[in-house]
């Protein structure tokens, strides 16, 4: 990686192309952020020494990643776990500002908005059950303004009815992608282990409630439903984590961006998947100030914008992983402790805290060379480019670190919970 912020002018166009391309083959396919057709374009930019048209086509990728809406309609009946799902799907508390309403009786036929709080190109669609309605399933898909959605989940907290069953079929139709999720599973498996704790065998359980929703399902002509049984409580537990990679694997790539971001940070896969994401985004930020020749700076030193934009993408990558204040303060919240025990775990916390013993600036300065060191990469005190996407990068490898720290504590507190 070192060779590639290297911004002298007599950079042969071939290697910038060969390092362009062998950057994203480390990445799986489903893990890449820009589509494999755009890398092959900037590539061939890169080889025939058209710089500007390579640099343009970075650019607007980077702005493509950051503005590509996704938007997806949730359905079902009033009483089925429906806000309670958008919610923990946004990382909102029931209390919190913008919460869609628990437990009110749907009276409106009209669908709702809520935006992701922190990626707000993420919206999800709270459309009224179709059993509340009178239209028939192609009316009420053209009513809630079907085209806009990118895909559907409907949502049950017993048994599908055949209206949900006709809406899948609606949908599956127009071509678009829907996915039926049975909610409270974990009141099913703690009202069963209540009621029959001599024989309860919770696998069993599970599979009970699957194959009575697979008979309605086949009784009307859909052989292999996507059924997901998850509880809004603990979305790691259940079938939740392969919702998530099963929606992911189908989005276009822009938008498989946007929705990872926007998970909540439930499992160590989510987690990493997050950091290669933002990685990749870094290195192509990085890539354009190569293309533009930017002069390297001869001094130690950070601008004020410099300082300010590091500030910002930490503060970004904090909210994406959920160890930002207020998502500690929220946990805290939970766990009826206080937040700064919590906040003391996280290395990212204070990092533009400043001292007497030490000015932003000298801190800055250690983490590049801390960076460099750790990475093989020899400190070069005239490089200028390097310090502030390098700084990126060891921000989120310390964000990262932070996040699988937090869901380490929260592990164990579920389990001293449950014991």
């Amino acid at each position: 990686m070192g060779q590639l912020f290297s911004s002298s002018k007599d950079e042969n166009h071939k290697d910038l192309a060969s390092s362009f391309a062998e950057y994203f083959k480390k990445y799986k396919t489903g893990n890449k952020i820009i589509p494999q057709e755009t890398i092959a374009s900037i590539e061939l930019s890169l080889k025939e020494g058209n710089i500007q048209g390579a640099n343009s086509s970075i650019t607007d990728a980077v702005k493509t990643i950051d503005s590509t809406p996704l938007n997806v309609a949730v359905t079902g009946e009033s009483g089925a776990g429906k806000s309670t799902f958008i919610n923990t799907l946004r990382g909102v508390g029931h209390e919190g500002k913008d919460a869609a309403e628990i437990g009110v009786v749907e009276t409106t036929m009209t669908r709702h908005p809520y935006k992701h709080p922190n990626i707000p190109n993420v919206v999800f669609w709270d459309l009224p059950g179709i059993g509340t309605t009178n239209f028939p399933p192609k009316d009420y898909l053209e009513k809630m303004k079907f085209h806009e959605y990118d895909f559907f989940i409907i949502v049950s907290a017993t048994r599908f009815k055949k209206n949900d069953i006709d809406l899948a079929k609606a949908i599956s139709m127009m071509k678009k992608e829907f996915y039926f999720v049975r909610t409270k599973v974990d009141s099913d498996l703690s009202n069963e282990k209540e009621f029959k704790p001599r024989t309860f065998n919770r696998e069993m359980v599970l599979q009970q409630i699957r194959s009575n929703c697979v008979k309605i399902f086949q009784e009307n002509n859909i052989d292999e439903p996507p059924i997901f049984l998850i509880s809004n409580r603990n979305l790691s537990d259940y079938d939740f984590p392969i919702l998530m990679d099963k929606v992911m694997s189908v989005l276009p790539v822009y938008k498989r961006h946007a929705f990872m971001l926007s998970l909540p940070n439930i499992t160590g896969s989510v987690t990493e998947r997050k950091q290669q994401s933002l990685k990749q985004k870094i290195w192509l930020e990085a890539f354009t100030t190569v293309l533009l020749n930017i002069i390297p700076s001869l001094t130690h030193h950070f601008m004020d914008s410099d300082v300010e934009n590091l500030e910002k993408s930490l503060n970004f990558y904090r909210t994406v992983f959920g160890v930002d204040d207020a998502s500690l303060q929220s946990l805290a919240k939970d766990w009826q402790m206080p937040v700064d025990p919590l906040k003391a775990k996280m290395k990212s916390s204070n990092v533009f805290k400043t001292t007497n013993k030490e000015t932003i600036q000298d801190r800055l300065s250690r983490y590049y060379e801390e960076f460099c060191l750790a990475n093989g990469y020899l400190v070069n005190k005239n490089v200028y480019v390097k310090e502030v996407y390098y700084l990126k990068l060891y921000f989120l490898d310390m964000v990262t670190d932070d996040a699988n720290a937090l869901l380490r504590e929260i592990y164990l507190r579920n389990n001293l919970v449950s014991d």
